[in-house]
């Protein structure tokens, strides 16, 4: 099997689309992983990140948005867990993120998720 090209995703991201996207699968995979997609989605809207970094964050979003994939989302539990892999290497590769992006996808959160599910977020060391 061939990997789709994930650049071919990058269309994928603009604001109405990719967060139409994460709505649909918000609740199924979870405040964490939708947390770190914002987080990776907003980081590369900033004109502070560099090339390289954006390319892997674009490699990494298009994954989560591709059909095809290693763990199929529709397998219950493990399905996303692939996907949260690559997003958590993708954050740990591109180093700090500002204070004002973590906040802007903590905001926008809260629209899809109660205060008790977002606490699983206040783990994440990034």
């Amino acid at each position: 099997m061939e990997l789709p090209d994930f650049m071919s995703y990058s269309n994928k991201f603009t604001n109405g689309e990719f967060l139409e996207k994460i709505s649909k699968i918000a609740k199924r995979a979870g405040a964490k992983l939708v947390y770190i997609a914002l987080v990776l989605y907003y980081t590369l809207q900033s004109d502070k990140v560099a090339l390289k970094d954006k390319a892997i964050i674009v490699g990494a979003l298009g994954y989560l948005v591709s059909p095809l994939d290693v763990i199929p989302d529709a397998i219950p539990i493990v399905g996303l867990g692939d996907d949260l892999a690559v997003l958590l290497y993708v954050i740990g590769k591109i180093g700090n993120v500002s204070e004002e992006i973590k906040e802007k996808a903590k905001s926008k959160l809260t629209k899809w998720f109660d205060e008790d599910e977002m606490e699983e977020i206040n783990e994440l060391k990034m």
